[in-house]
């Protein structure tokens, strides 16, 4: 095996030029659509290019090859259920609000620095079990399986919550009412809660071999900005005005899923 600081030095500048490389786009992308908002769809894509970047200086191999694949399976089916959700409409009414005050001719240089920047250097920290996996060639071993069975429960979580959702809110006899079936009957944000099962399965496939359990505060991170900050806390703030979603929100599981309790 190469030199472990070596390898992990090439694989961290791997993968800080691949997230360069992809705010660059996603700036030119938001500039010429004219939405700050399309950095949602590109959240995912970022772990894509850092699997395969530091994949590449790897060698591709068997652990870094797996996170790599398991990360794009994510990333991409992510990056198209948002694409698909918010095609056809303005900006989002988060990053509305942020630029209110901002004058029209300042607003791109805003959303670089404190948007497409920060996100990305978000994603690089998030990313770290993906880039430090680069830096062994231990086989993979029974905590690998343990980390894609996990992958694989937050996956289905996600997709089957985003799936469920979809389909609620394309029935007419729907509208107004606060989605409370299926996976929603357990948590109130069953995609939210598959995301970061997803980043746990990731990081114990990387934390199976040296130095890659020094990553944890990764799965912590994403864990904390999707359950307390960018994610259900800062989505509540709006649903909780809506009719009925106050007593949704008494009798179902703010993240973590728990049977549903019995109304009173």
């Amino acid at each position: 095996m190469t030199s472990s600081g070596a390898t992990l030095a090439t694989a961290a500048l791997a993968s800080l030029v691949a997230v360069a490389v992809l705010v660059a786009l996603t700036a030119w992308w938001s500039r010429r659509a004219g939405r700050v908002s399309v950095v949602d769809t590109v959240w995912g894509l970022f772990f894509v290019v850092i699997g395969w970047s530091v994949a590449a200086v790897a060698g591709f191999s068997a652990r870094s090859l797996l996170l790599a694949v398991l990360a794009t399976l994510w990333g991409v089916r992510l990056a198209w259920h948002i694409h698909v959700r918010s095609r056809g409409h303005g900006e989002d009414f988060r990053y509305a609000a942020m630029m209110r005050d901002i004058p029209e001719g300042d607003r791109f240089a805003w959303a670089l620095k404190r948007v497409f920047i920060t996100q990305g250097v978000i994603a690089w920290f998030i990313g770290l079990p993906l880039t430090v996996a680069a830096s062994t060639d231990r086989p993979l071993g029974l905590l690998a399986w343990v980390g894609l069975a996990g992958w694989a429960v937050g996956l289905t979580f996600e997709a089957v919550g985003d799936a469920q959702l979809r389909a609620f809110k394309a029935d007419p006899a729907n509208k107004g009412r606060i989605m409370d079936r299926g996976l929603w009957a357990w948590t109130r944000h069953p995609n939210y809660f598959g995301d970061a099962t997803v980043w746990w399965g990731l990081w114990l496939i990387s934390a199976e071999a040296w130095p890659g359990v020094l990553t944890i505060l990764s799965p912590i991170a994403m864990t904390y900005f999707l359950a307390f900050r960018t994610g259900a806390k800062l989505l509540e703030r709006t649903m909780a005005q809506r009719p009925g979603y106050p007593e949704y929100m008494e009798r179902t599981s703010g993240f973590f899923p728990l049977p549903p309790k019995r109304s009173r």
